[in-house]
């Protein structure tokens, strides 16, 4: 097999083992699968672009999570730009006596409330949060991932989870 031929190969086997975490990473910091999927798509087309000039093994994995944070940073400031351009306020009748339909919706409505209120905390603080709960990374790791200190990461995850709880607190979440 020529060095091209191994090159491929090598990359191929890269891809197949790290491409369902840093999935997982990329929609835990979006939002949304679909996003999560072009971002992804974009930062290994991005590492095989470059493959030759980059780090290999788990420097490699640091690498692509730094470029999708990145890519979700210019997707998220897209984003807010267009929810203010459209920002509308929906509110929820709550129900007394609910059947197995309606719970099914609720819950349903409660995990987007989640997922709504996760993307509203600030994204410096989400991203480490996401690392830690999606992806479950160390601290350490985060830490390298993020280029901080082990202390900044553990205070970026206790300030996302005040945050969140406190955009959950404000809305009507059905836990089944």
């Amino acid at each position: 097999m020529n060095k091209g031929g191994a090159d491929e190969q090598a990359f191929s086997e890269f891809f197949a083992e790290f491409y369902s975490q840093l999935l997982r990473i990329a929609w835990g910091i979006c939002g949304s699968s679909e996003i999560a999927e072009e971002l992804c798509q974009e930062a290994f087309l991005r590492y095989y672009e470059r493959r030759r000039q980059l780090p290999r093994g788990i420097e490699a994995r640091y690498w692509l999570i730094r470029v999708v944070k990145n890519l979700a940073i210019n997707h998220e400031m897209r984003a807010r730009r267009e929810r203010k351009a459209y920002r509308g306020v929906a509110s929820r009748p709550i129900r007394e006596s609910l059947n197995q339909g309606e719970i099914a919706v609720l819950s349903d409505e409660s995990l987007r409330s989640v997922r709504e209120a996760l993307l509203k905390v600030p994204y410096k603080l989400r991203v480490a949060l996401i690392l830690k709960e999606y992806a479950g990374y160390s601290y350490s790791i985060i830490a390298r991932v993020l280029n901080i200190t082990e202390n900044n990461v553990k205070l970026r995850i206790f300030r996302a989870r005040k945050h969140l709880l406190k955009y959950l607190q404000k809305g009507d979440l059905y836990v089944p």
